[in-house]
C-alpha cells in the first residue's frame, strides 16, 4: 500500500513538471487544430463535390481518408512538434509516445475499415468499427507505455470462481480476444467461399445458398471451438454452469434450432427456391387452386423465408412450419395451373347454349392457353338451378389468378345478360297450412293411427 502511495506521488510530482505540462500543452494544441482542420476539409469536399458518389475502389479510398483525415493531420502535426522539440533540444519524451498513439490509431483504424470491407456491408462490424477500434487501439497503447504486463498481473488476481478451480478475469478476456480473432478469421473464408459458390452458374441457386449458408455455419462452430481451445479455458471448470446454461438453451433453443435444419432441408431438397409462387393451405387442408396465403418466395435465409404478398407485404415465415404444413408450390415442376369456375343457370334455360357461352368467355383471355383449350362441363342438377363449370388453363400463376377469375366471370356476366340467361339465386318455398280445426282429423298431431 505503502508503494502504491509513492508511486501515485511520483507520477502526479513528473505530471507537474514544466516540461511535462508543456508537451502536454502542445499535444492539446495538436489535437484541437487536427479536430479544426478535418472539419474544414470535410466541409470543402461535401460543398465542391458534385454529381453521384463515388463508387467502386476510388469511393473506399475516399471514405477511408475523410474517416482517416483528422488522425493523418493530428500524427503530421505531432512529428513536426516533435520535430520542433528536438531542434532546440527540448525535453519531447511526452510528444515522442504521443507521436507514437497517433499512428498507432492510424494503422488500426485502416485495418478495421479494411475488414468490414471484407466482411460485407451487412457485417456487426458496421455498427461497431468505433468500439473495436478503440478496444484494439486501447491494447496496443498500453503495450507500448509498458503498462500491459501491470494490468496483466493485476487482472490475474482477480479470480471469477472462487474454489478449487481458478478462472481469472485476464483468462477470460484472452479468451474473449482470441475466440473473436479466430471467428472473424473463420467468417472472412466463409465471405470468400460464398462469394466463389455463388459464382459457380451450373449450381441451382437453392443449391448455391444451401452450401453458402452450411458452410458459414460450420466454419463459425469450428471456430469458436478452436479459438475456446486456443485460448486454454479449462472448461472442466466450468461444467455446472455450462451444463446449467446448456439445459437452457436446449428449452429455449429449441424452435430455432429446428428452424435452422429445417432451413437446410429446404435449401438442400430444392423443393422452394427464391421466385417460387406459393400459397399455405387453409384449415380444412383445401388443394387445388386455393390461394390463401398466395405470395412469392423473395429469399431463402437460415430461420425462415421471406413471401412477398400481393399487397406488397413481406411475410418471414419459420422454416419449421414451411416443413410440417402444406404449402402449395405454383412453380414446383410446371408453372401451367388449371382454374375452375362453377356458375349456375335456371332449368328453364338452354345448358347448350349457356356452355357455348363459358367457352366464349374463356376463349378470348390472353392469358389463357389454346392448348389445352378451355372445357365446359355440365356437373349437377341441383336444388335451385343447374351447375356448369369452365376450366382452363394459364402458364404464369406468378401474375395473379383472381385476377383471371374477376376477367371471366365479367365476360361470363356479360354474355348471359345479353342471351336472356338467368343465373338463379337461392329460394325456398313457404307452405302456411290450415288451423288444426279445419283438418283432417286423421292428421291431428299427437293422435295415435
Amino acid at each position: 500500500m505503502h508503494n502504491a502511495g509513492t508511486a501515485l506521488r511520483d507520477f502526479f510530482a513528473h505530471l507537474t513538471d514544466p516540461a511535462v505540462l508543456a508537451q502536454l500543452f502542445a499535444v492539446l494544441i495538436v489535437v484541437l487544430v487536427a479536430i479544426a482542420v478535418a472539419g474544414l476539409a470535410r466541409a470543402w469536399y461535401r460543398k465542391s463535390r458534385s454529381g453521384a458518389p463515388h463508387g467502386g475502389f476510388t469511393g473506399q479510398v475516399i471514405e477511408a481518408t475523410t474517416i482517416l483525415l483528422p488522425i493523418l493531420i493530428a500524427t503530421a502535426l505531432l512529428l513536426a512538434t516533435d520535430v520542433g522539440f528536438a531542434t532546440f533540444d527540448l525535453d519531447n519524451r511526452v510528444v515522442d509516445r504521443a507521436l507514437q498513439l497517433a499512428a498507432a490509431l492510424v494503422v488500426v483504424r485502416l485495418a478495421v475499415y479494411v475488414l468490414r470491407q471484407l466482411l460485407g456491408e451487412r457485417s456487426w462490424l458496421k455498427g461497431w468499427q468505433n468500439q473495436f477500434t478503440f478496444v484494439v487501439w486501447l491494447a496496443v497503447a498500453f503495450e507500448l507505455l509498458g503498462w500491459f504486463e501491470a494490468v496483466e498481473r493485476a487482472l490475474n488476481h482477480i479470480d471469477l470462481l472462487p474454489g478449487k478451480a481458478s478462472f481469472t478475469a485476464w483468462e477470460l478476456i484472452k479468451a474473449i480476444v482470441i475466440v473473436t480473432f479466430i471467428v472473424i478469421v473463420t467468417t472472412l473464408i466463409a465471405r470468400t467461399i460464398e462469394r466463389r459458390v455463388m459464382q459457380v452458374s451450373g449450381l441451382a441457386l437453392s443449391t448455391r445458398i444451401g452450401i453458402s449458408k452450411f458452410s458459414y455455419f460450420i466454419l463459425i462452430g469450428l471456430g469458436l471451438l478452436v479459438g475456446i481451445n486456443a485460448a486454454g479455458v479449462d472448461l472442466t471448470a466450468l461444467t455446472v454452469l455450462t451444463g446449467a446454461i446448456g439445459v437452457g438453451l436446449g428449452f429455449g433453443l429449441r424452435e430455432i434450432a429446428g428452424n435452422f435444419v429445417s432451413g437446410f432441408v429446404l435449401l438442400m431438397d430444392k423443393s422452394i427456391r427464391p421466385g417460387d409462387v406459393i400459397s399455405f393451405t387453409g384449415e380444412g387442408g383445401l388443394a387445388g387452386t386455393n390461394t390463401d396465403n398466395f405470395g412469392w418466395v423473395q429469399e431463402l435465409r437460415g430461420r425462415h423465408i421471406v413471401v412477398r404478398d400481393r399487397d406488397g407485404v413481406e411475410t418471414l415465415v419459420p422454416n419449421q412450419f414451411v416443413i410440417t404444413n402444406s404449402v402449395i408450390n405454383w412453380s414446383y415442376s410446371d408453372a401451367r395451373v388449371r382454374i375452375r369456375l362453377p356458375v349456375r343457370i335456371s332449368y328453364h334455360d338452354d345448358p347448350e347454349k349457356a356452355l357455348a357461352l363459358l367457352q366464349h368467355a374463356a376463349a378470348d383471355h390472353p392469358r389463357i392457353l389454346r392448348e389445352p383449350g378451355p372445357v365446359t362441363r355440365l356437373m349437377s342438377f341441383e336444388d335451385y338451378g343447374m351447375r356448369l363449370e369452365v376450366r382452363f388453363w394459364i402458364a404464369d400463376p406468378m401474375n395473379g389468378l383472381n385476377n383471371v377469375r374477376s376477367d371471366v366471370n365479367r365476360a361470363i356476366f356479360r354474355l348471359f345478360r345479353e342471351a336472356g340467361i338467368t343465373i338463379p339465386v337461392a329460394q325456398r318455398d313457404l307452405r302456411m297450412l290450415p288451423p288444426p280445426s279445419h283438418a283432417d282429423p286423421g292428421l291431428t298431431p299427437g293422435r295415435d293411427s
